[in-house]
């Protein structure tokens, strides 16, 4: 019962901080703090994404920036989760890769646009690898510390039981790995979506991004932030149904 009160003022506290900032936009907006030109009211955002949705055209645009985040996190994450297993399993291969997986990962995926066009041209191609490249690392660090983490008397007991490495795998070092990487998938699916967006307004590919940026050009401001609102409700819609994947599967923690 003191969960379920816990959840519910909880719910109600993030709906009186939102509630707040729209109240706090809308005072901005309409008390001439910031220029309408730059900062529209709430009321033309919400007639700017009802007429856009309404049309048909930012159904479109969020349909593709969606799928583009979702194709590029998923891959990101079987690539990741497979070579960290991989490498996690190791001790050797953790003690000589991870010094130059720390130096890589910092690279901003964003930086290697430039080379992504060069090598695959301006086509949703490039963007997906861009995607990957820059959501693969949460995922991939998070499994190879998992499996790390493993306690060491469980891989005595897989040797006591003859278990072979791909069975230590699958049956100890995956399920004792799988809180590291649900937190990886969570933050890599974040950053898939940020990178889609960079990608789609340098490459002037459809979504998003390629909207925000052009109605940022046009100085449409209620457009401008009718797309910044399908970003965060995509971002909160993914991130609500990556959580409640994580307490499904790792409900077995709490028993």
């Amino acid at each position: 019962m003191s969960n379920a009160r816990m959840s519910a003022s909880g719910w109600f506290g993030s709906v009186a901080v939102a509630l707040a900032f729209v109240a706090l936009w809308w005072a901005a907006s309409h008390g001439g703090w910031i220029s309408r030109v730059f900062l529209p009211t709430p009321e033309a955002t919400a007639a700017s994404l009802e007429e856009g949705l309404a049309g048909g055209e930012l159904w479109a645009f969020t349909l593709a920036t969606t799928l583009r985040m979702a194709k590029g996190w998923v891959l990101a994450s079987a690539v990741g989760v497979g070579l960290g297993a991989l490498i996690g399993v190791s001790a050797a291969a953790r003690a000589y890769l991870q010094p130059t997986l720390e130096f890589v990962r910092p690279l901003p995926a964003s930086a290697l646009l430039p080379l992504a066009i060069a090598v695959f041209g301006l086509n949703p191609a490039m963007v997906l690898s861009v995607v990957v490249f820059g959501a693969v690392w949460p995922v991939l660090l998070a499994t190879i510390h998992g499996f790390a983490a493993v306690e060491p008397r469980l891989d005595e007991v897989s040797r006591c039981l003859q278990l072979g490495r791909w069975a230590f795998v699958f049956k100890i070092g995956l399920p004792n790995a799988l809180p590291d990487i649900l937190a990886g998938m969570r933050l890599s699916l974040t950053v898939s979506l940020i990178v889609s967006v960079v990608g789609e307004m340098i490459a002037s590919q459809p979504g998003l991004g390629q909207a925000i940026l052009l109605a940022a050009r046009a100085f449409r401001a209620s457009e401008l932030f009718a797309g910044i609102v399908l970003l965060g409700l995509i971002g909160l819609a993914s991130n609500a149904l990556l959580s409640l994947a994580e307490r499904r599967l790792l409900k077995w923690q709490a028993n």
